[in-house]
């Protein structure tokens, strides 16, 4: 299969998902005409999945559809995906990219069980820095894996071939690992999407570990609307992944309107005029989408980056692959043993000291983004050459991770997005990075982020269609506001100080009557449904689910929550009325919502 080759037309969830509307039988022609050559000569690939292993999968498929089930119950039904190779897939062999370690497992890893019992069709196994080592996709006995815009130039690693894949739009999506960036880098490499979710939120069974405490699966995609519904179905609490965690449902659905950005104060481009440029010109795009950027000391920030290298932390790699150090040296690729034997220097004391710095340079990040929405950085700080990473390989991709290698020792989640490209043609990423389980906040600013910003959809050289809306989230409560909760109201704090966030302005159906409330202070509304009204003002706010019973605690009788029905049939939770209250209460329905009364109230 040739580098530039696209093997199928449709290339985000939603042109899949119309793909297949009118004739899901179609899924077999799809796929045989796209694998009528079985060879397999694109570094990108370690393993390419046999004809019969596809079959496999789409039988299963039809075979629920033959049984009753419907395209709903499959969101990704008949979707190709490509997975890293050191991510099980059963049947398929698991390398790490290195054939000394290969195993076939008889499981799949806990993420792509998700996605297949979605409908996705899995592709294949594709390549990496061995053992995940590295941020330059070079350090593979498969083959280095070429930039898609430059082949002279690195492709980022180490999930260099999930990133590639999908970059060439050969697959709608992949799955990666990123512990020190390697979900990040790659994806600015190749001007895609990659999404470093929260620690924990993605289960990690099933994936041959680099660093346990550190190591996330990654999603790459086309889109971010696309990125964010992969791990959306992938994600999920496992008990079986010790380090599986639960969602606390604390943290905001969206950034603000206008985004308050930290900027590193003094950023650092290697010299690089190139991606300086490209990374001012995306800063001024932020501004003109109505961000305002705050300079931090990024010093913590480095220094934290550097302890995932430098220090005892490296270790934990060693305790990872070390077996493979009995191996003959041969088997390993030199960079990645020298830093895999790199740990064996470290003591029990150094290991405990890593962890304190780690503890301590973490808090100095959380207060720095306290009052900021997120971090903006570039997503990597400069690009070299195949030729320049063979000269220098350890010092160049230290560089790589300038911007990238504290983010999971602090706890951050990471969303890294195409931005403008560099004067040279290649592209120049940038990466928003915010505290733990802000990833839906994150996702939403990039879909709009991608909206604004025209760019090719990775190296395809197709626009972005039209955006659908993300996934609604399970995390947070719909609320529809009517009176002194409505933004400049009085009492609008109770939500903004529980990080809820502003949706949009509509209306109740047409059967809803509004009231004011007597003796109330300050004063409010009462809304009522009954045989006739009229469509009533209200606001939707998004309210994180463990912050909606403080909420509810704060709200006095003879008002309460419960299910308001929307004008376009949309059923949410909104503030409702005891009947008694109306008796006394003075209706304001013809005046159509609260801020109209009071504004022709106050000035009659």
């Amino acid at each position: 299969m040739s580098q530039n080759s696209l093997l199928f037309t449709p290339l985000t969830l939603a042109e899949w998902q119309r793909e297949y509307q009118d004739g899901p039988q179609r899924i077999r022609e799809i796929y045989s005409a796209a694998f009528s050559a079985a060879e397999n000569s694109d570094p990108a690939w370690i393993t390419r999945a046999s004809a019969a292993h596809i079959e496999e999968q789409i039988a299963v498929l039809l075979a629920a559809l033959a049984q009753g089930k419907t395209l709903a119950d499959f969101p990704l039904f008949g979707v190709p995906f490509a997975v890293k190779d050191n991510i099980d897939v059963a049947g398929l062999p698991t390398t790490a990219a290195c054939p000394a370690f290969a195993y076939t497992p008889q499981d799949d890893a806990a993420v792509v069980a998700k996605l297949k019992a979605a409908g996705a069709i899995v592709l294949g196994k594709t390549n990496l820095d061995q053992f995940a080592t590295g941020l330059v996709g070079t350090r593979s006995p498969y083959g280095a894996v070429p930039n898609t815009f430059n082949p002279a130039y690195v492709s980022g690693g180490s999930s260099a071939g999930s990133a590639s894949v999908v970059a060439r739009g050969q697959v709608a999506f992949a799955l990666g690992t990123d512990t020190a960036g390697s979900g990040r880098v790659p994806a600015g490499f190749n001007n895609i999407v990659g999404l470093k979710p929260t620690k924990g939120w993605l289960s990690n069974r099933g994936v041959v570990p680099a660093c346990r405490l550190n190591d996330c699966v990654s999603v790459f995609a086309l889109s971010t609307t696309d990125a964010f519904q992969v791990a959306t179905i992938a994600g999920g609490y496992d008990a079986s992944d010790a380090y599986s965690r639960h969602n606390p449902r604390t943290a905001p659905a969206r950034l603000p309107a206008k985004p308050r950005f930290a900027v590193p104060d003094q950023p650092e481009f290697y010299g690089d005029r190139h991606s300086e440029a490209a990374f001012r010109q995306s800063l001024a795009r932020l501004e003109a989408l109505g961000a305002t950027l705050v300079p931090v000391d990024f010093t913590p920030f480095r220094q934290l980056a550097e302890q995932l290298y430098q220090g005892a932390w490296v270790a934990e790699r060693t305790v990872a692959v070390g077996e493979m150090l009995n191996q003959p040296p041969e088997v390993m690729d030199p960079t990645v043993r020298g830093i895999v034997e790199g740990g064996l220097k470290y003591s029990a004391c150094d290991a405990w000291q890593a962890e304190y710095t780690r503890a301590a340079l973490t808090r100095r990040i959380a207060q720095a983004l306290e009052q900021v929405d997120a971090l903006v950085v570039p997503t990597s700080p400069t690009i070299h050459t195949l030729e320049e990473m063979n000269v220098e390989p350890v010092r160049y991709n230290s560089h790589f991770g300038y911007y990238t290698n504290f983010t999971n020792l602090a706890d951050l989640c990471a969303l890294a997005l195409p931005g403008d490209f560099r004067a040279d043609g290649l592209p120049a990423g940038i990466t928003l990075i915010a505290p733990a389980w802000h990833d839906a906040a994150l996702a939403h600013f990039g879909a709009l982020w991608q909206q604004a910003v025209p760019l090719p959809l990775g190296a395809t050289h197709k626009a972005l269609p039209a955006a659908g809306p993300l996934p609604s989230s399970p995390h947070h409560v719909r609320l529809a506001v009517v009176g002194a909760h409505l933004r400049g109201m009085p009492l609008n704090h109770q939500l903004t100080t529980r990080d809820a966030v502003f949706i949009e302005e509509t209306t109740t159906a047409a059967d809803y009557r509004l009231y004011a409330l007597a003796n109330t202070t300050p004063p409010k509304p009462g809304l009522a449904r009954g045989a006739a009204g009229q469509p009533i003002a209200v606001e939707l706010w998004d309210i994180p689910l463990a912050r909606f019973g403080e909420f509810v605690a704060e709200i006095p009788s003879p008002l309460g929550i419960g299910t308001l029905t929307l004008a376009d049939g949309r059923a949410v939770k909104g503030f409702i009325c005891e009947p008694q209250a109306l008796e006394r209460a003075t209706d304001i329905t013809e005046w159509g919502g609260w801020k109209a009364w009071l504004a022709r109230h106050q000035s009659a």
